[in-house]
């Protein structure tokens, strides 16, 4: 795949390795001045992919939330925010979710060919749902390369965990933005950052640490996931 769009995965976890607590309200990891880092990456993308259940339980608008970002990608001939993309299994999503009703870009559906006709039914009007075949999970593969052919050149990834996992797995991530925040959440029934695979960084074969960056009370670690990898960092190094 070698056309295939660069993809940047980007994603905090607490001390202890999760992605939120089991608390209704979302766990907070990050702050401020990582929230714009995330923003800035945001704009520099042709789509976000997330999962159905982040869409479900974190209800995101996964929008470009800096007007001068906004402007500048208008100025460019772009949608005001990237492309949004989810992966659902099962296809229980509602077309009142924030994912679809806010925003002016596209919004794309991937799902199996046994959750189609209803993923359709309900959400034709509010988004374009693509068919990935028989198998019981969507082929992250296949999903980059139907972006591809829509001129998608960078995807970013943000979760959740079981995404985050199909992406690692399959070896399809250029580089990995991991922001770890001060703090333990200590319970076994949380998500973690990923779930159990094998993944092509192992004892045997370490990731390239590319960065790392104090911002606030966070430390982001970049790390180089693919010859592709671009060192480039447009928000800058502290």
């Amino acid at each position: 795949m070698a056309d295939r769009p660069y993809t940047l995965l980007s994603c905090g976890m607490s001390i202890d390795g999760y992605l939120d607590s089991t608390e209704a309200t979302r766990l907070q990891l990050s702050n401020a001045a990582d929230f714009d880092r995330v923003d800035a990456e945001r704009a520099r993308c042709d789509a976000i992919v997330v999962g159905a259940a982040t869409v479900r339980n974190d209800n995101p608008r996964l929008l470009v939330r800096s007007a001068d970002r906004r402007a500048e990608r208008l100025l460019r001939g772009f949608p005001a925010s990237p492309t949004k993309v989810t992966l659902t299994r099962r296809g229980d999503l509602a077309a009142t979710a924030a994912f679809f009703t806010t925003g002016d870009s596209d919004k794309i559906v991937f799902c199996p060919s046994r959750a189609v006709d209803d993923v359709r039914a309900r959400l034709g009007a509010v988004a374009t749902v693509v068919d990935t075949g028989p198998a019981r999970d969507v082929d992250v593969g296949e999903v980059l390369e139907h972006l591809s052919a829509r001129g998608v050149n960078r995807v970013m990834v943000e979760g959740g965990g079981n995404v985050l996992t199909q992406f690692l797995c399959a070896g399809l991530v250029d580089e990995l933005h991991l922001v770890v925040a001060p703090l333990f959440v200590g319970d076994s029934r949380a998500p973690r950052l990923v779930g159990d695979g094998r993944f092509p960084w192992n004892a045997h074969h370490r990731a390239t640490l590319a960065a790392v960056r104090q911002i606030g009370d966070v430390v982001l670690l970049r790390y180089a996931l693919s010859e592709r990898f671009c060192a480039e960092d447009p928000a800058g190094e502290d």
